[in-house]
């Protein structure tokens, strides 16, 4: 107790926001270099190896359609062992995996390496699991504490996405490429040897409360992770409820949308009229008014009804749609860009939805079950914008279908509405007799 109490005198900020920093540094990178520097890899790769853009985007869409399959499997991994070990392999893949890249010679060895080495744990380590450090360390700030996390990828694309765009444009593909793989292995890797699996482990309570004198130094992680709070549902109890299958179905519609979106960013821009170079300095300005979005909503969502939020987060991109089908300016280009931000902004309220209504101790597992349904529309989007260009050499068929999906994305949040609130007041409640 001695040492507790100096530990807690001498670090005053709650060790579990070191954890969210440490994977936030992680996704920081993995947000720039992958998430959005495959869109800079797209064309020059598309160019150099002969592929059409749908044969390009098909590449993008296996590997979500790989994460689905395997997410169940990686949340209950990640539930029975902690997300460290799964990072830990992720990273190390992930630098492999960029390296052996800039050696690939042709489309059959391109979809070797890009599915079998860089995407094989990419979504497990970088995606699933810093979001399980959020939920398994706070509840009260679950939404903050899930927004910084989830802002380091756009924090990753503003500043390192336009010096990877710089890198392909001086040095070639390939190179910048092999360096991106080197920035995994040298900066990600030692990172991912820190983390803690949860606050339990190190005598603590979820938001920094101390845990009590009397608990069990051997108690285990899975029995320590237990709470008095009532939405603790396991995966089959999950799938039983309305709410999951609402957030599945606005989950798949708003992924599509979003991966098509992120895909096809800088081929869409310069489809509308603009450079290469132009195109890549949007998506800067894209990652930047992401991030901002990111703080904003998160600090909003603690404090309001969080399907409400999302309601918003869901109709404002769909406004975005007709001016870019309608007007040619620049101004359609930088309200769909302001606007489709908040796509990516708000994945942490929903997240924080999913732990305010199932409960933290099998988060990964249902969040992995949630993923093999709805990361299907990260595997048909892209294909789909990429096999409508190809055709018709434009993406005004893509704008329409966006805007029917967000349509239908916007209903379904406003599904939730009612069940949120009644598992709040459930928990209130309880906590509050």
């Amino acid at each position: 107790m001695i040492a507790k109490a100096f530990r807690n005198l001498f670090s005053p900020i709650f060790y579990g926001w070191r954890m969210v920093g440490l994977v936030s540094l992680i996704r920081i990178v993995g947000g720039g270099l992958h998430q959005f520097g495959f869109t800079v890899f797209f064309l020059p790769i598309s160019r150099e190896l002969g592929m059409s853009r749908a044969a390009t985007s098909l590449a993008f869409s296996l590997s979500r359609a790989q994460g689905a399959i395997e997410a169940p499997l990686v949340g209950y991994l990640i539930d029975r062992y902690g997300p460290r070990p799964i990072i830990v392999t992720a990273v190390f893949l992930a630098g492999v995996g960029y390296i052996l890249l800039s050696w690939v010679n042709d489309y059959a060895s391109f979809m070797i390496v890009y599915l079998g080495v860089i995407c094989l744990a990419f979504v497990a380590g970088f995606v699933h699991s810093p979001l399980v450090v959020a939920n398994s360390w706070f509840i009260r700030q679950r939404a903050r504490a899930m927004t910084v996390v989830s802002s380091a990828v756009p924090i990753g694309g503003a500043l390192i996405s336009p010096l990877l765009a710089i890198g392909v444009a001086s040095i070639g593909w390939r190179w910048a490429a092999f360096v991106s793989g080197c920035i995994f292995l040298l900066v990600c890797l030692p990172l991912s040897f820190k983390l803690k699996r949860s606050p339990e482990s190190i005598g603590l309570r979820p938001d920094g409360d101390l845990a009590p004198a009397e608990k069990d130094a051997n108690q285990s992680d899975a029995a320590a992770q237990e709470t008095k709070d009532p939405a603790e549902l396991t995966s089959r109890q999950a799938m039983k409820t309305g709410a999951f299958w609402l957030l599945v179905m606005s989950l798949t519609a708003r992924v599509t949308c979003y991966s098509t979106a992120m895909v096809h960013f800088v081929p869409f821009m310069v489809w509308k009229g603009l450079s290469e170079g132009a195109a890549a300095s949007l998506l800067g300005a894209f990652a930047l008014v992401n991030l901002l979005a990111h703080f904003v909503l998160g600090w909003i969502a603690d404090r309001i009804n969080k399907p409400k939020l999302l309601v918003a987060c869901h109709l404002f991109p769909a406004l975005s749609l007709p001016p870019l089908l309608l007007d040619s300016g620049d101004w359609p280009l930088w309200f769909f860009t302001i606007a489709f931000t908040l796509l990516d902004a708000s994945f942490p309220i929903v997240w924080a939805t999913v732990g305010d209504l199932f409960g933290r101790r099998n988060f990964a597992t249902i969040r992995g079950s949630m993923s093999f349904f709805y990361s299907w529309g990260s595997f048909a989007g892209p294909i789909m914008a990429g096999a409508i260009f190809d055709r018709t050499q434009s993406y005004s068929m893509v704008l329409w279908i966006l805007l029917g999906l967000l349509s239908f994305a916007t209903i379904l949040s406003l599904f939730l509405i009612r069940p949120w609130s009644s598992r709040m007041s459930v928990r209130s409640a309880t906590r509050h007799p």
